[in-house]
């Protein structure tokens, strides 16, 4: 059985609490939350959409009932299509974080895994996300490779 679940709207602080975790590892700015009240009613009605063009995969906290350990979140977007991608469906991953006390038990891979078969899915023909230098290890072992920019491609 696997410990990766799609996010639910009971689900979105604490998504928001991840995202924040990445946030601030990556960017490094300001550390404010206060966003988080007008982005919780989004995310919860986004969370919702089965269907739609977003999702997060997120693993429950071992320890901590109710706190998730991980996240990796995304959207699927149409480009108008190329030799490569004729139907014009791109992946991008947008927010990867793991709880800093769950680190180095394989969540982040596993929420990644779960969110590449959901691109594959509905068509994708690339998945496109931004990597940090911690991070990139795992993302260039799941098959993605360096472009000019900072941006990394993962071919489906």
């Amino acid at each position: 059985m696997s410990l990766v679940r799609r996010a639910e709207p009971e689900d979105a602080a604490e998504v928001l609490r991840l995202r924040q975790v990445m946030i601030d590892s990556v960017h490094g700015t300001d550390p404010s939350t206060d966003w988080h009240a007008v982005s919780l009613p989004v995310l919860k009605v986004r969370l919702a959409e089965q269907d739609g063009d977003f999702a997060a995969f997120v693993v429950d906290h071992p320890e901590q009932p109710g706190a998730l350990a991980s996240l990796a979140a995304g959207t699927l977007e149409y480009r108008i299509g190329r030799a490569d991608n004729p139907r014009g469906r791109v992946g991008y991953v947008f927010s990867v974080a793991t709880d800093p006390d769950a680190r180095r038990h394989g969540y982040a891979r596993a929420c990644m895994e779960s969110l590449l078969d959901w691109f594959r899915e509905r068509g994708a023909a690339h998945v496109d996300l931004n990597a940090s230098a911690e991070a990139a290890p795992l993302y260039a072992d799941l098959g993605f490779v360096r472009k000019p920019d900072p941006s990394m491609r993962l071919r489906l």
